[in-house]
């Protein structure tokens, strides 16, 4: 007689949304692995029909309370491209600023309050606090750095209104610039402590074949712009991306599922670490040097690695670009928009954000399609729960299963309200 056993976990404690996971056992074996998103239809694409360009960023950002600017971007940059706009180097750079500081804000927040407790062995970041405050004050004084620096650039760090089609409504004063610099260069140790800590981590063993794509452009480490590549030879210019991924949709679940020329990929920290990692200063990665970590890494759990890298390296951006003179030109260009389409991705905290548009002659949205990061993860996940648990051990009690579940989920960071897309519905009528 066969075995068959279902184990349900009900909800996905310390992720942005609401989840749930059915594995099903038999005969010590995975049969289904089915992540289960059940929030319900976001509309957004829907919405977006018939609205005039200059509406889009704002709209958009509402699509997430995490990573709002990096939909900001994304739709600016696709808006932008569909016109044949060419914002300046001011304009570029202060929109590098706004990434830097999302990244940061949004990385400091999954390493301390979401993924830290699980390599540590707590059960919260309340537990973990009460046990060692230092590092989590360390991350909160992170967070606030990078909420500073969306406030610069976006007017407010919950749901920034500062960019706009063309570039942004204002610039920032030479003295709030140089304001926050100082704050950023006297916290620059705390993110080297950060990556030391991060580095020594007692890790799960693992090593796994995955396919890491990530944007990739000339010089600088990806943010904003770039072709999409991969570690096995992609290399696609954002416009052809659509053509290669298959989105579908899982009868179990809300979200969708996304395949790149037919396979699973990742996307996220790990995966730009493991494609740009040169790109990294020498003085950050020397922190990682004695753990013997190195990457590419084909362990997903040194994503918190990651993350703790970038945000030193966002810091250390930041800086940079701060320090740079002052605008020489207007805060934005005028927009005259046209029929035709704009397609633009750019790197959002967990991934790759792609954006297209379809505008009539007036501006107004024809049609709008945005895949995040976490939909584009999905499969991914699927694949890693039913390899790790699978290889980890299914003799013991569900509760052990269901914390190592939970762990390898939230190692993904995902974002589960993104990946929500309106369902395709079928409606069959039957006359009496």
């Amino acid at each position: 007689m066969n075995e068959e056993r279902s184990l349900r976990i009900p909800v996905m404690a310390r992720v942005e949304g609401k989840g749930a996971l059915e594995v099903t056992l038999r005969e010590g074996r995975i049969g289904e692995v089915r992540l289960r998103i059940f929030e319900p239809p976001r509309l957004f694409e829907k919405i977006l029909e018939g609205r005039e360009f200059r509406e889009v960023p704002d709209i958009v950002a509402r699509i997430c309370g995490i990573c709002p600017a990096a939909y900001q971007l994304t739709a600016v940059s696709a808006i932008e491209a569909g016109f044949g706009m060419l914002p300046g180097k001011d304009i570029w750079r202060f929109r590098r600023i706004l990434a830097c500081g999302e990244w940061i804000s949004s990385h400091s927040l999954h390493i301390h309050l979401l993924a830290g407790p699980d390599f540590l062995g707590y059960r919260d970041v309340m537990e973990w606090a009460r046990h060692d405050p230092g590092p989590v004050r360390r991350g909160f004084d992170l967070h606030a750095l990078g909420n500073a620096l969306m406030s610069l650039l976006g007017g407010r760090s919950v749901h920034p209104v500062g960019a706009c089609v063309g570039g942004f409504f204002l610039f920032p004063s030479r003295e709030e610039t140089a304001a926050l610099a100082a704050r950023i260069r006297a916290a620059l140790p705390l993110a080297s402590d950060l990556v030391r800590w991060a580095a020594g981590l007692d890790y799960p063993e693992s090593d796994r074949s995955f396919e890491s794509v990530s944007l990739r452009g000339p010089g600088l480490y990806p943010m904003n712009e770039g072709r999409i590549v991969s570690s096995r030879g992609h290399d696609l210019d954002p416009a052809a991306f659509e053509s290669r991924i298959r989105e579908f949709q899982v009868p179990y679940s809300t979200a969708f599922h996304s395949l790149l020329d037919g396979a699973p990929y990742l996307v996220g920290p790990l995966a730009r670490l493991n494609l740009n990692v040169e790109r990294i200063p020498p003085e950050i990665l020397s922190d990682v040097v004695p753990s013997g970590i190195r990457f590419p890494s084909t362990n997903m759990n040194h994503s918190l690695l990651a993350r703790a890298i970038e945000i030193h390296y966002a810091l250390r951006e930041a800086l940079s670009l701060l320090e740079g003179p002052p605008p020489d030109g207007p805060s934005s260009i005028p927009a005259t928009p046209g029929e035709g389409t704009g397609i633009a991705a750019t790197e959002a905290p967990r991934g790759i954000l792609w954006h297209r548009y379809d505008f009539s002659a007036d501006g107004l949205v024809r049609k709008a399609r945005i895949i995040p990061p976490t939909s584009q993860n999905q499969a991914m996940m699927e694949l890693d729960l039913r390899e790790s648990l699978g290889k980890s051990g299914l003799d013991r009690p569900d509760e052990s299963l269901r914390e190592e579940a939970e762990r390898i989920v939230r190692n993904y960071d995902p974002c589960i309200s993104c990946a929500t897309h309106f369902l395709d519905l079928t409606l069959h009528r039957e006359e009496r």
